[in-house]
Formats: structure tokens, C-alpha cells, sequence
């Protein structure tokens, strides 16, 4: 295979790390490539995060190759042919070329080939096909780099057939269509997607949420659910999800309109934008459990999806104090640019006294400082309380009072409040 185009030099491709590993294989005369993703975005001028290689040298001669360069190798896929090599702090997965001998939908047994174009044809998409040489020359055996430049997702060969190999193709579809698409859209993917939609169960919930996330954190996820909703996609994925109106007004206040300083693009403040408004929370608590969401994601996505404490653009300062401190900051800008965004959902121009309410009550969580409550047991305890319940009970007692004073009086008010409430018999 000749090359067809040829990339200029890349910070990544001239690390010392990435030098040594291509060198390990140089040395020994065995040829080696990037390939996919790295390639792609180095052609768009994306950053490159992920540095995969590709090499017709099979497994265990990979590993010792790597070994005899005095390279740490992990065995990470070895029945598919995939090592990570590991030089200082970055990760190389390098894949010997393979074909499918047999596939399943979920998982494929495949065999090695020195044929780069035969590993070529398994790969999901033309635009992932493409390979480079440390040279920066391309080579691209599926016009991949035709269909990149306009923005065309295109299965390598009949796309049912791909879909039926790995039914996680079809989410893949619809996440490159996100990231890398333009429209229209090949209509033959969309058909096959269509019709194999309903097989999307089979997928474990972590590789649906993985796709999903990636959809959602695409610059105009709003388009791509609307395309999956048309194809009867959605309803396999996320049942819950409601109108795409409130993700897109997110996704443009977070990126375009107003752009607060530490508001990062967040999948779960996405999703939350997604689902149906005031759904339930045992509703919302069952996608979590569906998509085998981390702890910390699915107290993240409850809390933005909670009805309490309520956040609008017409409450005081002091409302909005409060609702800082009962649920933290961070959750009340969440909060808040989730009903910002379903109040532009609705009405596209706000008044400018509403858009400067939400923008005051983002920048005032923003600037919010935690403050601990001053009083422990132990000062109840000190009192002769001794009882677990009664001190609990004087706790929230006095909480409650310090909250109504808006958090102004110090420890000193706050144990003179718990004296008068434990003679008054509390």
C-alpha cells in the first residue's frame, strides 16, 4: 500500500516517550504505525488524546520487544492482540493486525495478519482506518480521509453486517456522527441502525453510559439525539429522556453564551438536561442503575433532578444562602443552569432583568464559601444531655435557628441559643 496523503509533525509523534516506543520496534526492523483516532484528530488539527499503534508483529513478539527496550508492557488484550506499553506517565496501546474469525454481537475471536489492509477492513468506520508512519505519511485504504473532510460516517462495508459483529457499532454510529458528522447522513446507517435498535439491550450498562457520555459531551449533542429519536434509536438507550430543547440551551449557555469561569461540560449536568422534567426519583434512579453509573454520578444526577430546594431566578439572596448551604454550591449552579436553560427551551430572549437574576445566582454560587455549623455533640454532651436522640433533637434545634439568622451567629450566640433551649426543657 502506497500513502495517499502525509500529516505535518505532531507534538505526540515527537515525545521522547512516543520515540522510544516506535525505536523498539525500528531496531528491530519490525514495522509499527498510528493508527485510528490519533490519526484522525491530528488530520482535523483536534488534540490527540489517545496514541494507538498498530503493528503486523504478533503478541508475544510485541511484549518482548518491548521488553528487550526496557519498555513496562501489560498484557491488557492479549487474546485480541493488544498490549499497553507504559514510558513515564503515558499509556500506548499497540494491537497486532487481526482479522474477525467469529463474532457474536458483543465480542469477536479473531486471528493475526501481516495484512494491513484486511485489518483495515474490520474496523467500524472509514475514517478509522487510516494509519501513519513516524514520517507523517497516510495511508488509507477505505477513502477515509474523503469521507473525514466532509463530515460523512460511513460504516466499512454493509453496515447491518458491521452492526450484527458488534451491536455497540450502532451507538458508535450516532457518537462519531456527533463528534465528527455533517449532515445529511448516510442514509443506509441510519436504516440498519434503525432496525437493529432493539438489540442495544444486549450491550452491558457501562459500554451504552460510555457512548452515551461521549454523545452527550459531543459540541452539539442536541442534533444527534433528534437523529436517534427519529430513528426509533433513543427509546432503547434513555426511555426517560424528554424534549432536546433544555440539553441544547445548556449545552449553549455553558459553551457560547455566558461562559462562567470553572463551568466545565459535564455529561451527567447533560443528561439531567436530557430526561423528562420532574420525573420521579426512583425513574431517575433506575437509569442510574441501568447505565451503572459511579456512586458519585448518580448522587450527582439525583441531586440536579431533586424538586427541593427549588431554584428560580426570583429568589432573594438570602433563599439563595440557604440553598447553598443545604446542598452545596456546585449543585445550586447546576440547578440553576438547568432551569435557566428550560426557561430559554421555552422563550428563546429573556428579559434582561431574568438573564442578570440567573446570572447573579450562578456567580453568587460560585463565590459561595462553606460554612460549618459551630456546635458538635460533644457540646450538647457537655451540658449533662446524654441522651443519643435528645442531643440530636437540641442539634437541629439550634440549626435551625442559625440558619433562619442566616448563618450570622458565631459559636458563642449558638451555645447561649442551646443554654435557653435546654432550660426551656427542649
Amino acid at each position: 500500500m502506497e500513502p495517499t496523503g502525509k500529516i505535518p509533525p505532531q507534538p505526540w509523534m515527537s515525545a521522547p516517550e512516543t520515540q522510544r516506543v516506535m525505536a523498539a520496534f525500528t531496531a528491530a526492523r519490525a514495522e509499527a504505525r498510528f493508527i485510528g483516532g490519533c490519526v484522525r484528530d491530528a488530520i482535523l488539527k483536534r488534540p490527540v488524546k489517545d496514541i494507538d499503534i498498530a503493528t503486523p508483529e504478533p503478541p508475544d513478539r510485541v511484549m518482548k520487544l518491548l521488553d528487550d527496550a526496557g519498555i513496562r508492557v501489560i498484557p491488557t488484550g492479549l487474546s485480541h492482540g493488544t498490549v499497553t506499553a507504559i514510558v513515564n506517565q503515558m499509556h500506548f496501546e499497540i494491537t497486532s493486525l487481526r482479522i474477525d474469525v467469529e463474532t457474536d454481537g458483543r465480542r469477536a475471536r479473531v486471528a493475526f495478519t501481516d495484512d494491513w489492509t484486511q485489518d483495515a477492513a474490520r474496523r467500524d468506520f472509514t475514517i478509522n482506518t487510516m494509519s501513519c508512519d513516524m514520517e507523517g505519511n497516510v495511508y488509507d485504504p477505505y477513502e477515509g480521509l474523503e469521507d473525514l473532510g466532509r463530515g460523512y460516517i460511513q460504516f466499512v462495508g454493509h453496515a447491518e453486517t458491521r452492526i450484527k459483529e458488534d451491536v455497540l457499532r450502532l451507538l458508535r454510529f450516532f457518537r462519531f456522527l456527533a463528534e465528527y458528522g455533517r449532515y445529511p447522513v448516510n442514509r443506509d446507517a441510519l436504516d440498519a441502525c434503525r432496525k437493529l435498535a432493539p438489540n442495544l439491550p444486549t450491550l452491558s450498562g457501562e459500554r451504552m453510559r460510555g457512548e452515551l457520555f461521549r454523545i452527550l459531551t459531543a459540541p452539539n449533542p442536541a442534533d444527534t439525539i433528534t437523529k436517534m429519536r427519529a430513528e426509533r434509536v433513543l427509546e432503547y438507550v434513555l426511555p426517560e429522556a424528554g424534549d432536546v430543547g433544555r440539553l441544547r440551551m445548556t449545552v449553549w449557555l455553558v459553551e457560547r453564551a455566558v461562559k462562567f469561569e470553572g463551568v466545565k461540560i459535564d455529561p451527567v449536568r447533560r443528561l439531567a438536561a436530557l430526561l423528562k422534567p420532574g420525573l420521579d426519583p426512583q425513574a431517575v434512579l433506575a437509569v442510574t442503575e441501568r447505565l451503572k453509573f459511579s456512586n458519585a454520578e448518580r448522587n450527582h444526577l439525583l441531586g440536579m433532578c431533586a424538586a427541593q430546594p427549588a431554584i428560580t431566578e426570583t429568589m432573594d439572596d438570602r433563599a439563595l444562602r440557604q440553598a447553598c448551604h443545604a446542598v452545596g454550591a456546585s449543585l445550586v449552579m447546576d440547578r440553576a443552569l438547568l432551569a435557566w436553560a428550560a426557561e430559554l427551551a421555552l422563550e428563546a430572549h429573556l428579559p434582561k432583568h431574568r438573564t442578570a437574576a440567573w446570572v447573579h445566582i450562578i456567580e453568587t454560587a460560585q463565590t459561595w464559601k462553606a460554612i460549618d455549623f459551630p456546635l458538635r455533640g460533644r457540646d450538647v454532651q457537655a451540658r449533662g444531655v446524654n441522651h443519643g436522640a435528645h442531643i440530636g433533637a437540641l442539634l437541629k434545634a439550634v440549626e435551625q435557628w442559625w440558619n433562619a439568622e442566616d448563618f450570622r451567629p458565631d459559636r458563642t450566640a449558638c451555645l447561649e441559643k442551646l443554654d435557653a433551649l435546654i432550660q426551656k426543657g427542649v
